[in-house]
This record gives structure tokens, sequence and C-alpha cells, in this order.
């Protein structure tokens, strides 16, 4: 092969190393369960250090192929333990959410702070049976004939006040909202 200066390949006679060894070598890189990606970069490296190497034009054939696998070797050995100890996360693995529980994710906690600041501010403009029939059924987890014999109503009055209000309370968020976002429902 013909070189530019003494020990080292020229670019035409690179050229020709590649078209010779190029897919043995990459190949050779795959079969250590590389990414195209990595493999692609490993090979790049491989045939760097072949045009830098002072004796690599002087070998022969197969004397070539060998001493390509070796440094093929060494430079996946160097990919493994840069990997240990620079570790990384795949491209894909960032857009999945960090939190395993969505409700526990920073947007939804303070969507739902959201949601109960407003709902606190229009419990206040409930009169005072509404809020207490709330309060007892939500808060203090009574059925309707619990409620019922606390406030002195009839159990039917008491389904039709919770049912109201809570239809009252429906109507107002999504008034809030503006009609954009149905299905967010309190």
């Amino acid at each position: 092969m013909q070189s530019e200066t003494p020990g080292t390949l020229d670019y035409s006679s690179a050229a020709q190393l590649y078209q010779r060894f190029g897919k043995a070598i990459f190949v050779y890189l795959r079969g250590f369960h590389l990414s195209r990606e990595d493999a692609e970069d490993v090979l790049l490296e491989v045939f760097l250090a072949a045009m830098q190497h002072p004796r690599f034009p002087a070998q022969d054939e197969s004397a070539q192929l060998a001493w390509l696998r070796r440094v093929a070797h060494n430079k996946v050995v160097d990919l493994y333990r840069h990997s240990l100890r620079h570790p990384s996360v795949a491209l894909e693995r960032v857009g999945e959410p960090v939190y395993e529980d969505e409700e526990l994710a920073p947007e939804s906690l303070l969507l739902q702070e959201e949601k109960g600041t407003w709902l606190r501010a229009y419990l206040k403009n409930l009169s005072p049976l509404q809020q207490e029939v709330l309060r007892l059924r939500f808060a203090e987890e009574l059925r309707c004939a619990e409620i019922a014999s606390r406030i002195g109503k009839s159990e039917r009055a008491v389904r039709i006040i919770l049912s109201r209000t809570l239809n009252l309370l429906r109507d107002a968020y999504e008034k809030q909202l503006g009609g954009k976002d149905r299905d967010a429902r309190i």
C-alpha cells in the first residue's frame, strides 16, 4: 500500500483497506451485541488506528485482519469499561414518565391542588345545609339514611340535596373550564 509518509496509510490505501476488511470487522463488532451506532463508531476508531499505526502497511493481509480484530476487541472492551464508569440512559427512556404513579407527578399534584382550591372556594358559596350534607357524606362517609337522621330530614330529601349539590358543583366546574375539557370532572 502506498503512503504519504513512511509508516502511515494515505487515504486511497485506507479506503482500499476499508473495502477489504470493513464488513468483516463490522460483523465481528456486532457479535459483541453492540448497537448498530456503537459498532459503526468502534469500526471508525479501528480504521483510524490502522491509519496511524506505523508498521500496519507492511503486514500481509492475514496479519492485517488479525491486527484489526485485536484492535476492535480492545476498543469494545474500552467501550464497556467506559459505559460502566459513565452510565447513560437510552434516548427512548427519556420520554418515559419519571413517576410510576402519574398522580404523584408534580404536574398532577399541582392540578389537584388547583382543583382543591377552586372547590373550597365554591363550597363556601353553598348553603349551610348543602355544605353539611356534603361534609357528612364525603368527609365522614355516612350513608344517606344516617345523614337524614342527623339533620332531621327524610332520606329522600338528603338524596335530592346531595344530587342537586353535586350537579351544581359539576356545572360550575365545567363553566369554569369554559367547556374546553368536559372529561376533567371533580
